[in-house]
């Protein structure tokens, strides 16, 4: 690895530090996120399958639920892994392409996530608002279009971010990353160079995609709770509502999990180091860790489903 004045030349490996602060009990702490992990792997892998093997789920609702619990298990998997060989294992090394490539697929993930959440926001505006026609809207060629284009957003949106590390810094303070995985914040902070580019940029693509998804999922809420508090009859308005519930418990800790994390990174100069880390990891590890769980206790045909695999896997 070269230096210069002090500075770090294009290095080949980073060091990952985990949580700084709590590096003594960080095998500790390894514990209960992997048990978030096996059970977010377990529980996502367990409605794709229902989801793929009960022909009545093949609907707008549960394709968007199957696209969101591949990219859950994607995203976990991610970070986990590597998290756990620095918590478990002492193994803090990291190359620099493998660090970029997995803080592009941290940050691909987390927009195809947020752009997946505002198709299911669409999906029950369109089903509730205007019924008749949600067939004819959701159709097999809009849900691929749909699926296709949160993803490309997602690659397209976040590509000049690794570009704009790779091309544009090449000195650096440091190699040791005080984190537990490689964010885009965390590297572009290292380097020795003017970094105001990579800053806007990140924060560019950071309020296109949460700016953007927030508002148009909080305007399709606000006009499906309009048009359910309308309803004549109190039991369509609690089975309108009922059909939502499961969304929007998935929408508020997916975004306040996100605005955490984001602010106190940027702008909590006063909070303590491993909070912000903390805050990273369970922003996450949380989502698709209760994504299944939500939706496995208030999505009834999920739960019916469920309940039918385990009981003939009894009988058997």
């Amino acid at each position: 690895m070269l230096t210069f004045n002090g500075s770090f030349f294009m290095p080949s490996v980073f060091t990952l530090v985990g949580i700084p602060g709590l590096e003594s009990v960080q095998c500790w702490i390894g514990i209960p996120f992997c048990a978030m992990y096996v059970i977010a792997v377990i529980g996502n892998s367990l409605i794709l399958v229902i989801i793929k093997k009960e022909n009545s789920l093949h609907i707008p609702m549960y394709i968007f639920l199957a696209m969101l619990a591949a990219t859950d298990m994607a995203l976990s998997t991610c970070i986990l892994p590597k998290m756990l060989g620095i918590f478990w294992f002492h193994w803090p090394e990291i190359s620099f392409d493998a660090c970029l490539l997995q803080m592009g697929l941290i940050h691909s993930f987390q927009a195809t996530e947020s752009g997946i959440l505002l198709a299911m926001a669409l999906d029950r505006y369109v089903a509730i608002c205007n019924p008749l026609r949600h067939a004819t809207i959701f159709s097999q060629k809009l849900l691929t279009h749909l699926g296709v284009g949160v993803t490309m957003r997602a690659t397209f949106l976040i590509l000049p971010s690794l570009l704009l590390i790779k091309c544009r810094l090449k000195f650096y303070q440091t190699t040791v990353i005080s984190h537990s995985y490689c964010e885009h914040m965390a590297i572009v902070k290292l380097a020795a160079e003017d970094i105001r580019v990579n800053k806007i940029y990140g924060l560019f693509v950071a309020f296109v995609i949460l700016g953007f998804d927030i508002i148009f999922i909080t305007m399709s809420y606000v006009q499906i709770f309009v048009s359910v508090f309308q309803l004549p009859q109190k039991e369509a308005r609690v089975k309108a509502f009922n059909t939502c519930i499961a969304h929007i418990c998935v929408f508020l800790q997916f975004y306040l999990l996100a605005f955490f994390s984001f602010f106190t990174h940027r702008f909590g100069s006063h909070i303590p180091p491993y909070v912000h880390i903390l805050l990273s990891n369970l922003y996450l590890l949380v989502p698709p860790f209760l994504n299944p769980i939500v939706y496995g206790v208030k999505t009834k045909e999920i739960r019916r489903h469920v309940w039918k695999m385990f009981v003939s896997f009894q009988k058997s």
